[in-house]
């Protein structure tokens, strides 16, 4: 059942949101040189990697750095960045904006960079909703408890996303997904998907 109904929803998305696709791909375009997909090797259902795909967001080469941040976020807890208010944020990329392009900027904190990943919920790579990918690093620091987040599919939304984003750290992030593993069930999917556009909006 959540399968047929991701590949119908899905299906309805790519053709609702084919306009979207072809502006963000003009902004980029216009924008910066460069691909307009980021496409990282992640960590899925059973361990197993795939290609993620993602519009593009940050400078080309600019990712060399990454690994090193999430480590240090994953055993330290701490924030990457503050927003205006002063909140701490644990989004990694934010800790260093100038990284990250105008439009690139604006395409995170509306989480439409995901958009592309819609392709990899065809494949059977992702579902709609489920726990965020891991990076193979970030996996690499998990313990046994830790990675039952594999022992679903990964979601384009999900728990996480809709609840926190990138308010907590690494570990508050898997303690997240693994209560939607625990509670999962398609009432709680279609409430997560009816929560995450105004996820989106609030730019979370």
């Amino acid at each position: 059942m959540k399968r047929v109904l991701d590949v119908l929803l899905t299906l309805v998305l790519l053709v609702v949101a084919s306009p979207v696709f072809l502006l963000i791909a003009l902004a980029l375009m216009l924008e910066s040189s460069g691909p307009l997909f980021y496409v990282p090797r992640v960590v899925g259902f059973g361990g197993k990697e795939f290609a993620l795909y993602k519009f593009r967001s940050m400078l080309p080469g600019s990712d060399v750095e990454h690994r090193a941040m999430v480590e240090q976020n994953f055993r330290e807890q701490t924030a990457a960045a503050s927003d205006a208010a002063g909140r701490p944020v644990f989004k990694t990329a934010l800790a260093e904006p100038g990284r990250i392009t105008a439009v690139g900027r604006w395409l995170r904190k509306t989480s439409l960079d995901e958009l592309p990943q819609l392709w990899n919920v065809l494949k059977g790579d992702m579902s709609l909703v489920g726990p965020r990918p891991a990076l193979p690093y970030e996996a690499a620091l998990y313990d046994d408890y830790q990675r039952l987040r594999f022992s679903v599919p990964p979601g384009v939304t999900g728990l996480y996303q809709v609840e926190a984003r990138n308010r907590v750290s690494v570990q508050q992030m898997i303690e997240i997904d693994l209560d939607y593993v625990r509670r999962r069930s398609l009432g709680l999917d279609l409430w997560i998907m009816a929560r995450t556009p105004l996820a989106m909006l609030r730019g979370l």
